[in-house]
């Protein structure tokens, strides 16, 4: 370390230091203050964000329990515009969906149910999921189903593997691929709450077997 005999050589060594390093330093204080100011910004217009979607989702839910079918498409579209990325949007989707599909407009209901399975926030992914797997069902879609589960990362999707294997199981026995069906059911009895429905899904398999060996 540098040692200084009188004052006046501090003086001059603080002025030598501040010409070589004054441009620097400015600058390092600036974007401290923008990054500062940026995000308090940020973080003022998220909380601003979030009050506003939730007071929207308030009104879609209340058009929900007013049965206001019309109020709560717009709602949801609204939601879907302003919102995109955030939870309220996405179930809100969930809503706009379910409508379509009561409405007959399977494509877009489809489509709604695609974009939701695409967030990153994987239980309303995989929400999403099992309904355009089961609207696939329902509209005789079963290969493309088929193929919408197989895609599925089995790790994101582990709390709802019952689910997905209860789904390939209806979707084998549409196809009359019963074999598979038994065995995706099995699985999900195995991995899922015992379900009345889905042993009388089983049984039901058995039976259809017994009355095909005696013809």
């Amino acid at each position: 370390m540098e040692i200084y005999d009188t004052e006046e050589e501090q003086v001059e060594a603080l002025k030598r230091w501040w010409k070589e390093n004054s441009t620097s330093t400015i600058v390092g204080l600036v974007m401290g203050i923008v990054i500062i100011l940026g995000w308090n910004y940020w973080q003022d217009h998220k909380k601003t964000q979030s009050a506003q979607a939730s007071a929207t989702y308030d009104q879609l839910l209340k058009a929900l329990d007013g049965d206001k079918k019309e109020s709560v498409e717009k709602l949801a579209e609204h939601m879907q515009e302003q919102f995109k990325g955030t939870e309220y949007a996405a179930f809100s989707g969930l809503f706009e969906a379910k409508l379509k599909a009561q409405q007959g407009d399977f494509t877009a209901a489809k489509q709604i149910l695609k974009t939701i399975a695409a967030e990153p926030d994987k239980q309303l992914s995989n929400i999403a999921r099992i309904r355009l797997v089961r609207l696939m069902l329902a509209t005789g879609e079963y290969e493309q189903g088929l193929q919408v589960v197989n895609e599925v990362d089995a790790k994101a999707t582990a709390s709802y593997s019952a689910n997905y294997d209860e789904l390939v199981g209806d979707l084998y026995v549409a196809l009359d691929r019963l074999d598979e069906a038994r065995t995706s059911y099995q699985n999900a009895l195995r991995n899922g709450q015992p379900s009345p429905l889905l042993q009388f899904k089983i049984d039901d398999l058995t039976a259809q077997e017994k009355l095909e060996n005696q013809k």
